[in-house]
């Protein structure tokens, strides 16, 4: 695991020879023991919630990125398995929705994993990869990824909830409450494979919202939500490519917002507006095209998963949701548009 610490502190910890670094509420992967070029970006985009209502919607905006903070530098204030795995943290309200946008030119096979529990597939965490079912995204062919890939071309939203409701993913198929948050794994091509692609013509050139206060406990993780349209798409390299020996980790906590300025002395951003009043503002939406690419056909185990809408309405909680968003402007995107 590697233990983070923001650039500008010269504080870099590695794992092997891979460094992981907190640059700009963003995390940087970096192999240089692979290849000069192995880099890797990603960041947590606020965002607003889909409606639960059972229809597809398209992909909704990004609304700037979550504040991430080091939990080494908090470590008095933060639950002390946190300090276990070091990492990163921020701040989600309760039933928010969120994001994570991908960049790099450098290929990597990427696993995404929401409290032990795999983005993909349903399956609780192992190490290195696996084709089938394809457990991981492909970097920069995924641009980004909103939530869990249920079916082919649709995904339900990432949306935060406490730990211990029986609302996340983690706890619908584990049913325990154990982890909470989110863990990323890069796998850089292995340098012989990208040097040899290099040059090519072709795709592989390298070109109900609710609000409200959550409940004491600090740790939060990622239920489904609404439906989205949304591609996860195949490895065309194939899993040979992959150099499965020069692997990096980080664990990603989420804090309750009210326990963030507790932790942190300073305010979550604003809570988002809503899907209506975005859409009666005249706002986008938007819709991605991954042009011959082809999307995996998603997990029975995530369909079969409660939305935090069926769960509350399941318990009997009453539910109130706006009606159906009127006509909504939308935007083809290309990528690294959105």
């Amino acid at each position: 695991m590697n233990q983070l610490r923001e650039h500008h502190r010269n504080e870099e910890t590695k794992e092997g020879s891979a460094v992981v670094t907190l640059e700009d509420d963003r995390l940087v992967f970096r192999m240089p023991q692979v290849h000069e070029q192995a880099e890797f970006t990603l960041e947590f985009q606020r965002t607003l919630r889909i409606p639960d209502d059972g229809r597809r919607h398209f992909l909704p905006p990004g609304l700037g990125r979550f504040p991430l903070e080091l939990v080494d530098d908090f470590s008095d204030k933060t639950p002390q398995a946190w300090s276990q795995h070091g990492g990163v943290f921020f701040p989600m309200y309760q039933a928010e929705a969120m994001w994570i946008n991908f960049s790099g030119d450098y290929p990597m096979a990427v696993k995404v994993t929401a409290g032990k529990i795999n983005a993909l597939t349903g399956e609780e965490w192992t190490d290195g990869l696996i084709e089938e079912p394809q457990d991981y995204l492909v970097v920069p062919d995924q641009p980004w990824l909103d939530g869990f890939c249920v079916k082919r071309g649709l995904i339900r939203q990432f949306v935060a909830m406490p730990l211990g409701a029986g609302y996340t993913a983690e706890e619908q198929l584990t049913e325990e409450a154990r982890h909470g948050g989110v863990q990323i794994t890069v796998y850089p091509m292995k340098a012989s494979e990208y040097e040899a692609r290099q040059g090519r013509v072709g795709s592989h050139a390298f070109e109900d919202v609710m609000y409200c206060m959550a409940p004491a406990s600090m740790d939060m993780g990622l239920a489904p939500g609404g439906l989205m349209t949304q591609e996860i798409y195949e490895d065309d390299y194939g899993i040979e490519v992959w150099d499965t020996e020069a692997s990096a980790r980080c664990f990603v906590h989420i804090v309750n917002s009210v326990q963030y300025f507790t932790v942190c002395g300073v305010s979550p951003p604003d809570k988002p507006p809503t899907a209506r009043q975005y859409t009666d503002a005249g706002l986008p939406w938007f819709d991605y095209y991954g042009g011959d690419l082809t999307a995996l056909e998603g997990a029975k185990k995530l369909a079969n998963l409660d939305s935090v809408t069926a769960r509350r309405i399941r318990e009997g909680r009453v539910v109130r949701q706006e009606g159906p968003l009127g006509p909504v402007l939308v935007n083809p995107l290309s990528l690294g548009d959105r």
